[in-house]
């Protein structure tokens, strides 16, 4: 099985959390009627990401790097209203995927 690297399980986890939230998007959220599973796409893709950050850089990093991947989701929002919501939100899984690719992905 091909190793995916945590940086694009963060990443994929923001956008893809932003995309079934997002008012009027098509998508999960469009089809189901449910914005919870932007929730559930966004904790799914940390709980992966965070497992891969501990076992390939232990759990001191892999604290940071779950602490980095809230807090981007938290700041997207604030950030929006200045950038508009996508600007805002691959800004943020941008910064999360160097940080995780740095830390965690470096050997990968």
């Amino acid at each position: 099985m091909a190793k995916i690297p945590s940086a694009a399980v963060a990443a994929g986890g923001l956008v893809g959390a932003r995309r079934a939230t997002a008012v009027g998007c098509s998508g999960v959220a469009r089809w189901t009627k449910k914005r919870q599973l932007g929730g559930a796409v966004l904790a799914v893709a940390g709980a992966a990401a965070a497992q891969q950050w501990r076992q390939r850089a232990g759990g001191k990093a892999a604290g940071a790097l779950t602490a980095a991947y809230v807090a981007a989701f938290a700041g997207s929002h604030p950030l929006a209203k200045k950038v508009g919501a996508w600007p805002a939100v691959l800004g943020v899984a941008g910064a999360v995927a160097l940080a995780s690719r740095a830390v965690a992905d470096r050997n990968g």
